[in-house]
């Protein structure tokens, strides 16, 4: 078999914190088969390239990816921006919040309160 790949560890990569903006680079690393330094230094270029946006939470990094920003391949040509490959092999993951359905306040109908009770 092969050991050629259609995507490069950058696509990889950038794949994983668009389905996961808050994957550590230990998963990230085990996902995609390359070490932790590895994953480290293409989110670096990924950065420095405005491909990701890093913002520091706590302890930890959220990324967000520039989808306007456009692929890189030597023809140079059609410049398609990152979203069209992004949505096209990726599985986002969903919020709890988006998960879960919009309630409206006010919406529910109160039970009255039960007296309280005399002595």
């Amino acid at each position: 078999m092969s050991t050629w790949n259609f995507l490069t560890n950058h696509a990889h990569v950038l794949l994983c914190v668009w389905e996961d903006p808050e994957a550590r680079v230990r998963d990230i690393a085990t996902r995609v088969g390359i070490t932790e330094r590895a994953v480290q230094r293409i989110l670096q270029e990924l950065e420095a390239d405005e491909y990701l946006v890093r913002e520091r939470v706590g302890r930890r990094n959220r990324y967000r990816v520039r989808g306007d920003r456009p692929l890189r391949h030597p023809g140079g040509g059609d410049q398609r921006p990152v979203m069209v490959l992004l949505e096209v092999i990726g599985r986002r993951k969903t919020t709890r919040a988006s998960a879960r359905p919009a309630v409206r306040r006010g919406s529910r109908t109160r039970r009255p309160r039960s007296r309280a009770r005399s002595r």
